[in-house]
C-alpha cells in the first residue's frame, strides 16, 4: 500500500487531480455566493415592497384624516395636507406597480388593492366636492353609509393578503439561502476529503487547497453574518415605522381634538349665547316659540356635550390634567352610565412615563369598547397597581368569553393593544374561554423618573 501511494504521488495525474480538486472547491463556493446574493437581493426587494405597502396604508389613513377634518370643520387648511397625501399616494402606487408588474403570482392581489385604493380616493374626492359645494345632506349621507369604513377594511385585507404572499416568499428565500449554504457545506466537506487525499499525493498542492478552503469558509461565515445583520436591520426598520405610525395617529388625534375644542367649541358657545340674548330680548313669546327656543338651547347643550365626548375620545384631557387614576375613573364612570353595566375600580397611584400612561388608558378604553360590543357582560373589574417593580393593569368581565385558539376577524384591536404595550417595554396576556368571561392583563415597567400622582380611590 505504501508503494502504491509513492507511485501515485509521482505519477502524471497527481497534479491535475489536485488542480481539479481546488477548482471544484472554488466553483462550489462561487455558486453558493451568487445564489446567496440573488436570494438576498430578492429579500431586499420584498422588504422594500412591504415597507411601501405600509406607507400606502398610512397615506390612505392620512388622506382620510384630512378628509374627515375638512368635512367636520369645513376649513380649507385640511385640503393642503390632503392633496399632498393624494400626490404621495400616486408615487407610492407607481413604485408598487413597477414591482408587482414583475410578480405574476401577486399582480392580481395588487390590482385588487389598487382598485380598492382608487375607489377610496374617489369616495373621499366625492365627499370633499359635496362639502365644498355646500351639499351637506349629500356628503353626510355618503359618510353614514359606512362605505368609507368598509373600503378601508377591504384595503387592509388586500394589503394583508400581499403581506402574506410576501412573507411566504421571504420564507422561501431564506430557505433557499439556507439550502444553498447547506449544499455548499456538503460540497466543501466533500472537496476537503479530496484535498486530504491530494495532500498525501502531493504535499504542496494540498497545502494551497487547504488555504483556499479556509478562505472560502470565512467568506461563507461573513455572508451568514451579513444576512443576519440585514434581517435584523429590516426588522428594526419595520418596527420603527409601525411605532411612527402609532405616534402619528396620536398626534393627529391631539391636533383634531384641539381644533374641535377651539373652533367647534367657539361656534357652539357663541350660538348658545345668541339664544340666551334672543330669549332675554324678545319679551313675551308664544308657547310654541318658547318651546322652540328651549329645544334649540337643549340641542346646543347636547352638541356641546357631544363635542366634549369626542374630544375626550380623541385625547383625554383628564389624563394630562388629573393623572392616570382620575382619568381611568372618569372613563369607567362614563362607560357605566352609557352601558348600564356595573364597573368596579381598584386603582392605585403608579409611576409611569407619559407615553406609558397613554398606553394604559388606551388599553382600558379599547377593552371597555370590546366589552360593550361583544361580551354581553353584567360586571366589569378594572385594576391598576404596582407589582414587583412593574405596573399591572387588568380589565376583567363576566361575559360570554371566546376561544382564543380560534382566529377572529375582529381581533385587530387586541393586536393593537399588544403592540402598544410591547412598544413600551411591557407584555400583555389574554385570558379567555367560552362562557367564563375575558381578562386582559398587561405589565409595564415602572419609571423611576416619573412622579406618582396622588391616589384617588373613588369608585366608578
Amino acid at each position: 500500500m505504501k508503494n502504491f501511494f509513492v507511485r501515485f504521488k509521482r505519477s502524471a495525474v497527481t497534479f491535475p487531480l489536485a488542480v481539479i480538486t481546488a477548482l471544484s472547491l472554488m466553483a462550489i463556493s462561487e455558486s453558493s455566493y451568487r445564489s446567496s446574493v440573488d436570494s438576498l437581493d430578492r429579500l431586499g426587494q420584498l422588504g422594500v415592497a412591504r415597507i411601501n405597502n405600509l406607507v400606502l396604508l398610512r397615506q390612505v389613513l392620512d388622506a382620510e384624516n384630512g378628509q374627515r377634518g375638512y368635512l367636520i370643520t369645513g376649513r380649507a387648511e385640511y385640503l393642503a395636507p390632503y392633496r399632498a397625501t393624494m400626490s404621495s399616494i400616486g408615487q407610492t402606487m407607481k413604485i408598487l406597480q413597477d414591482f408587482y408588474s414583475k410578480e405574476p403570482q401577486q399582480v392580481a392581489d395588487f390590482m385588487l388593492l389598487e382598485s380598492l385604493v382608487n375607489k377610496k380616493l374617489s369616495e373621499m374626492d366625492t365627499t370633499i366636492q359635496l362639502r365644498t359645494e355646500g351639499r351637506d345632506e349629500a356628503w353626510r349621507a355618503v359618510i353614514e353609509t359606512d362605505i368609507g369604513r368598509e373600503q378601508m377594511e377591504a384595503i387592509r385585507v388586500a394589503s394583508e393578503n400581499l403581506f402574506k404572499r410576501e412573507s411566504a416568499q421571504i420564507t422561501t428565500g431564506r430557505a433557499s439561502v439556507y439550502q444553498t449554504l447547506q449544499l455548499s457545506r456538503f460540497g466543501v466537506a466533500a472537496m476537503t476529503a479530496l484535498s486530504v487525499l491530494a495532500f498525501f499525493m502531493y504535499l504542496r498542492q494540498s497545502a494551497m487547497l487547504d488555504q483556499e478552503r479556509r478562505r472560502q469558509q470565512l467568506a461563507l461565515q461573513l455572508e451568514r453574518d451579513l444576512l443576519e445583520h440585514q434581517v435584523k436591520g429590516r426588522t428594526a426598520q419595520l418596527t420603527e415605522l409601525a411605532h411612527h405610525l402609532q405616534t402619528a395617529r396620536e398626534d393627529e388625534r391631539s391636533r383634531l381634538a384641539r381644533d374641535l375644542h377651539d373652533e367647534l367649541g367657539a361656534l357652539l358657545t357663541a350660538a348658545k349665547l345668541d339664544v340666551a340674548r334672543l330669549k332675554s330680548r324678545i319679551g313675551t313669546v308664544t308657547p310654541e316659540a318658547q318651546e322652540r327656543i328651549t329645544h334649540l338651547n337643549d340641542t346646543l347643550n347636547d352638541g356641546i356635550a357631544l363635542k366634549r365626548r369626542i374630544i375626550e375620545d380623541l385625547r383625554p384631557s383628564s389624563l394630562n390634567n388629573l393623572g392616570l387614576v382620575a382619568a381611568l375613573e372618569i372613563l369607567a364612570r362614563e362607560f357605566a352610565e352609557r352601558s348600564g353595566l356595573k364597573v368596579n375600580c381598584d386603582l392605585h397611584a403608579v409611576k409611569l412615563k407619559p407615553s406609558s400612561e397613554l398606553t394604559v388608558y388606551r388599553l382600558v378604553q379599547e377593552a371597555l369598547t370590546n366589552i360593550a360590543k361583544y361580551a354581553k357582560a353584567t360586571h366589569v373589574d378594572i385594576h391598576l397597581h404596582e407589582v414587583r417593580s412593574q405596573v399591572e393593569v387588568a380589565v376583567r368581565d363576566d361575559g360570554i368569553g371566546f376561544d382564543t385558539s380560534v382566529k377572529r376577524p375582529s381581533s385587530h384591536g387586541l393586536v393593537g393593544m399588544r403592540y402598544r404595550v410591547e412598544a413600551e417595554g411591557g407584555s400583555m396576556q389574554l385570558q379567555a374561554a367560552s362562557g367564563t368571561g375575558t381578562a386582559i392583563i398587561a405589565h409595564l415597567p415602572v419609571s423611576a423618573d416619573a412622579p406618582a400622582p396622588p391616589a384617588m380611590d373613588t369608585p366608578a
